[in-house]
């Protein structure tokens, strides 16, 4: 059923990735290629089934293809997964063949971190192919880009605050943050020095002492997030996280943050949108990150990198224009942005067959 599934998502290509003396079972899922290269994140997890592994990637890759083309970036959506454990699994066999595959596609696919992967892992793979982001300073690279990813989601907050209250005074309001790792603490320091309020909780209860002790926080408990009465719910974290269960609970007027996937359901987003709650729809808020590794492509410049973030402003404002002009849910309303620049674009350009492959100026790769 595997082509009847792609036809129906929309993908240009999926390819399963297997090398037996690394135990490397891979998938890389190209979603689409309009307007460039696809680009997206490699994850590792031990999934329950090659299914449930196959399910993860196409709709992690077609998110890829959304994100993407609201940032404004000239590159489709591509995604690719790993099955197996990253606690143990792991191993330089391992990543230095999955890279051989990466770099058969010739460019079609540009690979970079994601859940299960760190930058040591990344490196093995940079050792086989060149098409590859998010690469250490030492080679050139841009890093790690949670500052990044932060400073977006900030951006994408001032824009929901404009639409919601007319200004953009950070430190007026409070903000219930869940999460507080990588993208979640940079991000509440970012509140923090606006002087506002905020609260927070994680699973690790380290990191939110960290908040509490270094950045003045008041933490609250996992489950006690959602009844927090605060100006704006921002989910750090895990996705799905507004769903039928919290929504009653959810005080906020406006949902802005950094994790992915963050309503449960399209429902949801309609329901969010007949109670007057704004929405900044993910991908286009956690955009700064994928913005910044996109820059390695044509030689990696930090100065850029912090301007392109601030046209997150303006891509979150136009969807909310969009959904008021259309009448419609914000979260329709950044499908519907995405979807006209790809169709727009797909008018005078073919889908990307590698040819013509990045640069990556700048960048070095060692053996």
């Amino acid at each position: 059923m595997i082509f009847e599934t792609i036809a129906n998502t929309g993908h240009e290509e999926v390819v399963f990735c297997h090398n037996k003396d690394a135990g490397l079972k891979a998938i890389i899922a190209i979603h689409n290629t309009v307007l460039g290269p696809s680009l997206g994140g490699l994850r590792m997890w031990p999934y329950k089934s090659e299914q449930d592994a196959v399910n993860d990637v196409l709709r992690l890759s077609r998110g890829m293809t959304y994100k993407n083309a609201v940032a404004g970036l000239n590159l489709g959506g591509g995604k690719a997964v790993i099955i197996g454990d990253p606690s143990k699994d792991k191993s330089e066999a391992l990543f230095r063949a999955f890279g051989r595959f990466v770099n058969s596609l010739n460019g079609r696919y540009i690979t970079a971190e994601d859940v299960g992967i760190d930058v040591n892992d990344m490196e093995y793979v940079y050792r086989e192919t060149e098409f590859v982001t998010g690469v250490h300073q030492v080679h050139g690279g841009s890093g790690d880009p949670s500052p990044f990813t932060a400073f977006g989601t900030l951006q994408g907050l001032m824009a929901a605050l404009q639409a919601k209250h007319g200004n953009e005074d950070v430190g007026k309001y409070s903000y219930a943050v869940q999460g507080c790792g990588h993208v979640g603490s940079e991000f509440i320091k970012l509140l923090r020095e606006q002087g506002a309020k905020v609260f927070v909780t994680d699973i690790n209860k380290d990191a939110v002492q960290r908040c509490v002790d270094e950045l003045g926080c008041e933490a609250v408990g996992l489950d006690e997030i959602y009844d927090v009465d605060a100006d704006v719910y921002s989910p750090c974290a895990l996705g799905g996280t507004v769903n039928e269960q919290t929504i009653d609970r959810i005080k906020a007027k406006i949902i802005c943050g950094a994790a992915n996937n963050q309503l449960a359901t399209d429902a949801i987003g309609d329901e969010l949108s007949r109670r007057g709650v704004l929405y900044a729809p993910d991908y286009a808020v956690n955009a700064g990150g994928v913005m910044n590794v996109s820059l390695e492509i044509d030689g990696y410049n930090r100065e850029r990198a912090m301007r392109m973030m601030r046209t997150i402003y303006y891509n979150v404002g136009r969807i909310f224009e969009i959904a008021n002009r259309d009448n419609i849910a914000t979260y329709k309303a950044a499908d519907r942005m995405a979807e006209e620049r790809i169709n727009a674009i797909g008018k005078i350009r073919l889908p990307h067959m590698g040819n013509g492959a990045p640069r990556f100026q700048g960048r070095m790769r060692g053996q």
